[in-house]
């Protein structure tokens, strides 16, 4: 068996994009700063955890070269 490339690239690319959004979601939440804490939480909660949402699939087409 061969190597994929596709796992090293998927890593990468992962890394890069959560980069991306990290910066992002910083430039975009910085009036979100002068809010409540408990509404700041609920905003930081969400944001936090949407960059997993197309990580499944993503990871699927790691390992088999396949979207679905």
């Amino acid at each position: 068996m061969t190597p994929s490339w596709r796992k090293p690239f998927g890593v990468l690319a992962m890394l890069a994009a959560l980069a991306l959004y990290a910066i992002v979601a910083v430039t975009l939440l910085e009036p979100v700063g002068r809010w409540p804490v408990l509404a700041q939480t609920a905003v930081y909660l969400v944001v936090g955890t949407v960059w997993i949402l197309p990580l499944g699939r993503f990871l699927r087409w790691m390992e088999t070269g396949r979207l679905r």
